[in-house]
């Protein structure tokens, strides 16, 4: 009984770990930026496909070489996720702040393009995005040095555009006249992550094993949080962000620049999605849908830990990620159905109708409703200025 305890327990804490790294970067956009981001899902699918992509380039290098992708493949993952989301950040978020209906309803439909986007995406559509990116933003970027730029701003886009969306269309339906070319590269179908030789099998702990791979996430996941930890706290930028958060209007009289903070710190969490995306590619298999199966979850860790507390998303991740697997697995039914007393059998057909995967999210998400009504603001409440917001 006690060895299916521990099992359940360290099944719980490395699936709670999985939700942490997940829910890392959205505590960051979500909790500290106010910004509703469901696209958050598709930006830790962005991650798990840069995985593939690196295992694939190391693969033909064979050993030692291949044992070490996996770290090349996180830092690829952070710094892909990373660029999506200062894109979406500047192109889309930055004029939205304050209004979170339309902020949800444009990541939703962010959402909607990059997963259609992985599914259609061939080297001669990979050519005109890089072709359209460089015409229009580099003549943009160009040109905004201009003095009289704010004049003409309006006349340079209109006429950009159009000229740039043509010249991109044109050479991408030239290109698509070679069947190679249009070939996608990663189709509608899941891919796998084979990980690396040392981080097959498992610590060998009595009847039971603990997988190497679900250590090496939480190993992840520790070194995100304590990154994290510094950079809010011991560098200059976390304390832009930090003032940034608590007072906007004070923080920018006192020649902070705002903007290049709100880009950053997107871009930061945006980065811990891609980690996150790289970690969960090593436990199943990668698809268009990924990030749907986490971004739920993700969300329930950060309100239930508290809005902008990370600590609050530790103890959140933990506590429902253990709670879903001892419920699903069936673990709690064992426990409760050992003691063998009639007055239980109640209680054992209860968690019986729960014990699936399925059923026991939906009795976590009723607990959660319940825990929010008693404490709507979550495990680890704002205090002081930033309760006023």
């Amino acid at each position: 009984m006690w060895q299916g305890l521990f099992d359940g327990l360290f099944n719980g804490i490395s699936i709670g770990a999985v939700l942490l790294i997940a829910a890392l970067g959205l505590a960051i956009v979500f909790g500290l930026m106010g910004v509703i981001n469901l696209a958050h899902g598709e930006l830790m699918m962005l991650g798990a496909y840069t995985t593939y992509v690196v295992q694939n380039v190391f693969k033909p290098l064979g050993e030692p070489f291949f044992s070490l992708y996996i770290f090349a493949a996180v830092i690829a993952a952070f710094i892909v996720a990373a660029l999506a989301g200062l894109a979406l950040e500047r192109g889309v978020i930055r004029y939205l702040y304050g209004r979170p209906l339309e902020t949800l309803l444009a990541t939703w439909g962010v959402s909607l393009i990059l997963r259609q986007f992985v599914r259609s995406v061939s080297t001669s559509m990979a050519v005109s995005l890089t072709l359209f990116c460089v015409l229009f933003f580099g003549a943009m970027w160009v040109l905004s040095k201009r003095l009289d730029w704010e004049q003409v701003q309006r006349k340079v886009i209109s006429i950009l555009l159009p000229l740039s969306l043509a010249i991109a269309f044109i050479t991408g339906s030239l290109l698509n006249t070679q069947a190679k070319l249009a070939k996608p590269w990663f189709s509608a179908r899941n891919v796998d992550v084979t990980p690396p030789a040392w981080l097959r099998g498992g610590v060998p702990v009595g009847t039971m094993q603990l997988p190497y791979t679900r250590l090496f996430i939480i190993a992840l996941t520790l070194l995100c949080l304590f990154a994290i930890y510094w950079f809010l706290q011991k560098s200059a930028w976390g304390l832009r962000i930090r003032s940034v958060t608590q007072n906007r209007n004070m923080s920018a009289c006192l020649g902070i620049p705002t903007q290049k903070v709100d880009a950053l710190t997107f871009a930061l969490g945006s980065g811990l999605a891609g980690v996150a995306g790289c970690a969960v590619s090593l436990l199943g298999s990668v698809g268009p849908n990924l990030g749907a199966n986490y971004i739920v979850d993700a969300f329930m860790v950060v309100v239930v830990g508290g809005v902008g507390k990370i600590v609050g998303s530790v103890v959140a991740a933990l506590v429902i990620g253990t709670l879903n697997y001892l419920v699903g697995s069936g673990t709690i039914t064992l426990l409760v159905g050992s003691a063998q007393a009639p007055v239980l059998q109640p209680l054992v057909d209860f968690f019986t109708f729960f014990a699936t995967t399925s059923m026991a999210k939906v009795m976590v998400f009723i607990l959660i409703i319940a825990f929010l009504q008693v404490r709507p603001a979550g495990l680890f409440p704002p205090k002081g200025r930033a309760a006023e917001i």
